[in-house]
């Protein structure tokens, strides 16, 4: 099932082409004449994306559930640890219609505002499913116990606890009082990593160092809102990526799948180690943010005199391209969440040639970009996250490297092949 209408788009380096015909809406609820196998998961998977929260807390809920989804056809086929339970199936049982009740179920507690949205999306779903009225019965029993494990083992994560964030300042003076993204994230449980601080990476760079000049006067060139370095084509790349959350990086992960022609239980696997994956990067990526508390480019090119480097002249009227995230800089998130979703396709790939990846983007409409290779994506991530404004040439390369780390960790800690049968 086709998710998303793309528009081509390539130009050198990025390969990428632009055509006149405009996108469709990058998602809505799904219609569909047929269902079966792995696209179950992805049409699940894109509904959760829809609805989905802001950023890091969307990502969350993308992983309860795809691990729901996960947990629930693997139940039924049982060819690898479960994430969090194996429930006894009935026979027969569909593991299609297991798939969409976990996930239908998952997503209305998350959202219970929308319950009754998804318990009908549901009920067309299954109406359009193969299967005896005993199987698909047996399939939404098991789904839904699934899902509402999966939802009970998260309700206390910390991923919405109370904000404790203290401003740094001194008796009487006046700090900005925008409240902070994610703070409490250094503390929520991870889904798969052994502590938030697991990857924790060594410090920003020293201000007095000549890697720090050079990283503060390249973004002051290239980031500031009137730069006159910066191309058309780079202030497209980084409004492109100001887009965040699941939308940024799972309809790649639909379009691999869709190329391996993965099996349902196979993709499900897939989704839920994607998943989990970027959701743990993002726990590990906050930890970092939050210990180092590095200032963003805003805030030290208009203070460049205090840096005690001569190196790095103060800007004092300096702007970013757009509105700085509300978290600390060091390291960067997107380079964090591209490394790791790099890793997860190598992953599937395997060796083997992938497809041209493309994806469109809310924040640049009308256009998408496409990539013929993943260092090529990664590369464009971490400079569209200079050309914004947001991140130093450090920060860039440490988040990616993260991602690739937390990836390896994901994939070898979870959701393990059972008996020593083959991992897609």
């Amino acid at each position: 099932m086709k998710l998303t209408e793309s528009v081509k788009y390539t130009r050198s380096p990025l390969r990428a082409r632009r055509t006149v015909a405009a996108a469709g809406a990058m998602l809505g609820w799904l219609g569909w004449a047929a269902v079966a196998g792995a696209d179950t998961v992805t049409d699940w998977d894109a509904k959760a994306m829809a609805v989905a929260s802001a950023a890091a807390l969307g990502e969350r809920e993308a992983a309860i559930v795809d691990l729901a989804m996960f947990d629930a056809v693997n139940s039924v086929e049982q060819r690898y640890q479960p994430y969090l339970v194996k429930l006894a199936a009935a026979s027969p049982t569909s593991p299609e219609a297991a798939a969409a009740t976990a996930a239908a179920t998952a997503l209305a507690g998350l959202h219970p505002e929308s319950a009754a949205s998804f318990k009908a999306a549901l009920s067309e779903y299954l109406a359009h499913l193969d299967g005896a009225p005993e199987a698909l019965a047996n399939g939404v029993r098991l789904g839904e116990a699934v899902a509402l494990k999966m939802l009970e083992a998260r309700a206390n994560d910390g991923a919405t606890a109370v904000d404790p964030y203290r401003p740094k300042t001194r008796p009487g003076q006046y700090v900005p009082t925008a409240t902070v993204v994610a703070s409490t994230w250094p503390t929520l449980r991870p889904f798969a990593l052994a502590s938030p601080s697991q990857f924790r990476p060594g410090p920003p760079t020293a201000l007095k160092s000549r890697e720090w000049a050079a990283d503060y006067n390249e973004i002051k060139e290239l980031g500031g809102k009137t730069s006159s370095r910066r191309s058309a084509q780079q202030t497209e790349t980084a409004r492109f990526w100001l887009m965040v959350g699941p939308q940024a990086y799972h309809p790649l992960a639909w379009e691999v799948v869709r190329d391996r022609h993965l099996n349902l239980l196979d993709c499900a696997r897939f989704m839920a180690l994607f998943a989990v994956t970027l959701t743990d990067s993002y726990i590990a990526v906050f930890d970092a943010k939050y210990h180092y508390e590095f200032w963003r480019p805003v805030t030290a090119i208009r203070n460049g005199d205090l840096d005690d480097n001569p190196a790095t002249e103060r800007d004092p009227t300096w702007q970013p391209l757009d509105a700085t995230p509300l978290h600390p800089e060091y390291p960067c998130a997107h380079c964090i969440l591209s490394g790791a979703a790099a890793a997860l396709i190598a992953s599937l790939a395997a060796g083997q040639p992938l497809p041209d990846l493309s994806l469109t983007s809310p924040t640049a409409p009308g256009v998408t970009h496409h990539w013929s290779g993943l260092e090529d994506f990664t590369t464009e991530v971490a400079n569209a996250r200079i050309w914004a404004g947001f991140h130093y040439r450090n920060s860039t390369r440490v988040g990616t490297a993260m991602g690739r780390e937390v990836a390896q960790y994901v994939l070898t800690h979870t959701m393990q092949p059972l008996g020593g049968a083959a991992a897609h």
